[in-house]
């Protein structure tokens, strides 16, 4: 690549499970102004930023690469490696799902997995698990579309992708409960199942930790304070880091059981603390309103 312009791009590569929303989460960044490329070989990306570079109304591409690229060679993390020796550094973003949650959505529009060959869809999701695993472990955003609809995953990526104020540091600050699994996206998972659960209280146990009365009490116990406090001073800690290598956006994840009083009280009391100059900060509550 020769034009200097390349290195000014912004390069998303969206990679991961087939049936875990490639083709929403492509329709999304066309919306925020992405030139989106889909099967792509991987040898012919660094022609396509090339042409983008010299057209002056691109300025963020988009590359869709899946188990069709793998016809061309397992060239794709090697491609990775390339553009960066040139200047570029693409944000990799893998979308997973659950193993039955693929299932079910591939059997809901009558598909064959590409993999599938004379076999099931199970088996077709297993020879596409051992061709793009690798790929998981370069993600700088790695999204779980389990729980997921339409509307979230797009929530999730304009929360991403939309254009940020400066070098504005993107946090989502998450409830969970442990009972639904822990996300798989978090960059940071705390357990803050040691404070007394609201829930064997019979006057808190209908609310939530979005009512007054739950949140006082939650960080009325012993211990809820400070830890606040040293969560605080450890995202404060690593944020200049993350400014440094380039990482834009991280998800904070705060469990408790069932992630309706404890988890919901503290990340509120989380994100309320991180929002400052630079740093924009989402509050979400992924189990909110889950038996």
């Amino acid at each position: 690549m020769s034009s200097s312009h390349v290195s000014e791009l912004e390069v998303v590569l969206l990679t991961g499970f087939s049936g875990a929303g490639r083709s929403t989460a492509a329709r999304v960044l066309e919306d925020l102004g992405f030139y989106v490329v889909d099967n792509l070989p991987p040898s012919m990306i660094p022609q396509v930023l090339q042409l983008a570079a010299d057209e002056a109304a691109i300025e963020r591409v988009a590359i869709v690469t899946d188990v069709r690229s793998h016809a061309f060679g397992h060239g794709v993390i090697e491609m990775i490696a390339t553009l960066k020796r040139d200047g570029v550094a693409p944000t990799v973003v893998f979308l997973d799902a659950a193993e039955d949650v693929l299932v079910r959505r591939f059997e809901n529009v009558r598909r064959a997995h590409p993999l599938q060959g004379t076999g099931t869809i199970t088996q077709g999701i297993a020879a596409e698990r051992a061709m793009i695993e690798p790929l998981r472990g370069l993600a700088h955003l790695l999204l779980d579309t389990t729980d997921l609809s339409v509307h979230d995953l797009r929530r999730r990526l304009e929360s991403r992708f939309d254009t940020p104020i400066g070098d504005e540091i993107r946090l989502s600050v998450m409830s969970f409960g442990f009972k639904y699994g822990v996300p798989l996206d978090a960059d940071f998972v705390f357990d803050v199942r040691f404070l007394p659960n609201p829930f064997w209280i019979p006057e808190l146990r209908a609310l939530t930790g979005q009512d007054d009365a739950v949140s006082d009490y939650v960080l009325g116990q012993d211990g809820a304070v400070d830890t606040l406090d040293n969560l605080e001073r450890l995202v404060n800690t690593v944020l200049p880091g993350y400014r440094r290598e380039g990482k834009r956006y991280t998800t904070i994840a705060v469990g408790c059981t069932g992630g309706k009083h404890r988890s919901v009280a503290m990340a509120r009391g989380l994100a309320a603390r991180l929002v400052r100059p630079g740093v924009g900060v989402h509050e979400r509550h992924r189990d909110l309103g889950k038996e």
